[in-house]
């Protein structure tokens, strides 16, 4: 290991988090947009998540602040993109995310399809396909924003329901409307409205729209990396490969086309930044914050140890491995913290972070609950530590 590598600390390491990721009041951002390109995306897979990790970056806001941006002013959508997940992106960004990797997920699942149908033997194929997309699409420029169930009502061929693995163990009869509609979503040709019930909600309506441009996907995945490096870096080849889910080769012709700079850490290993990103990065001042479950902060390296004591894990995570709900303090999560059936913001620290920390958890929290006044948020991926406080 070369001792002429810059070296960046952990501690470094949390100042940019805190920076960069929009978390400390000093670095707050003022659009959804802004938040979300701050951490390149943000999970979506739990509709409460988009809402309130804009609401930790952001000066002011509020959910209604959050809708408009998903769907009036639409500078925040969601796509199927990084590991076959559900993430909001601004849509100055989204062309990238969906030639990178949104085009590749759309291929696969219309591949899985059209093999679900043929094996079905009604003689269902590429044309019927082709036909029952039309024919949704079709009837949301009749009727405007649609739920799926309200697409299948008004498309027969959505009704129909074949049978999967057929003569094997996990055969089972489903339905294709939902099949349809998600590679739809995945084609770009169908977007996320506002859902039935409030901003909590994952029941969405859809909208027609267009395609998003067509991008060559190697210039996409360089500029994704670009950007996920500057918002993460110091990183790894590994983690890069985590984050996104493409294969190692297009992790590696990503990151030479950005051409990072290397960096020593604290431990002896070395780790990748943006091209000449090195200098130290000065604290942002103290902050605290309470991130919900899949935070992009808490989600975004495979190696969390700069900012995760191991210790705390077992509580914090679901057996999948994802994350639930976060305290942070001065960039290290330091505790969990749930929502009561009645309505209270309730957390538990994991360790001693000082009474500065204590009291600045307590103002978030109240922050928190006045934010969200009398919503009720469960998370998706219900973690030991969010159950036992949200009881």
């Amino acid at each position: 290991m070369s001792p002429s590598l810059p070296l960046i600390t952990a501690a470094e390491r949390r100042h940019r988090l805190g920076r960069r990721h929009r978390l400390a009041p000093s670095a707050r951002a003022t659009t959804a947009a802004q938040a979300a390109d701050a951490v390149v995306g943000l999970h979506a897979t739990d509709a409460a998540t988009v809402f309130l990790s804009v609401r930790a970056r952001l000066t002011e806001s509020s959910p209604a602040t959050i809708e408009r941006a998903l769907y009036e002013d639409v500078s925040l959508v969601r796509l199927l993109s990084m590991r076959n997940t559900l993430f909001a992106v601004s849509t100055e960004l989204a062309p990238y995310v969906d030639a990178s990797t949104a085009r590749g997920i759309a291929t696969k699942e219309r591949r899985t399809l059209l093999k679900h149908l043929a094996e079905d033997g009604q003689g269902l194929d590429a044309d019927w396909l082709a036909q029952a997309e039309a024919a949704a699409l079709k009837a949301l420029d009749a009727h405007g924003a649609s739920t799926g169930s309200q697409i299948s009502a008004a498309v027969p061929a959505l009704r129909q329901k074949i049978t999967v693995g057929r003569g094997k163990k996990y055969e089972t009869e489903t339905g294709v409307a939902t099949r349809v509609i998600r590679l739809l979503a995945a084609d770009g040709r169908i977007r996320r409205e506002r859902p039935r019930g409030s901003w909590t909600s994952s029941q969405f309506r859809w909208v027609h729209t267009e395609p998003w441009p067509a991008l060559p996907a190697a210039e996409a995945r360089a500029e994704i990396a670009r950007r996920w490096l500057y918002a993460y870096g110091p990183a790894t080849e590994a983690d890069l490969k985590w984050w996104t889910g493409w294969t190692l080769t297009d992790v590696r012709k990503a990151l030479a086309a950005v051409g990072p700079d290397q960096v020593l850490l604290d431990d002896g290993s070395t780790a990748l930044v943006s091209p000449g990103d090195t200098a130290p990065e000065a604290a942002p001042g103290p902050w605290a914050a309470l991130l919900p479950g899949l935070d992009p902060s808490a989600m975004g390296w495979a190696d969390r140890g700069f900012h995760l004591d191991p210790a705390y894990k077992p509580g914090l995570f679901d057996y999948a491995g994802n994350i639930g709900p976060t305290v942070w303090w001065n960039g290290e999560i330091v505790g969990g913290w749930a929502q009561r059936p009645d309505g209270e913001i309730v957390w538990r620290l994991l360790g001693d972070p000082g009474r500065d920390a204590g009291q600045a958890i307590a103002a978030e929290a109240a922050r928190l609950a006045q934010w969200v006044g009398g919503a009720r948020i469960t998370p998706r991926f219900r973690t030991p530590l969010e159950r036992e406080l949200g009881a």
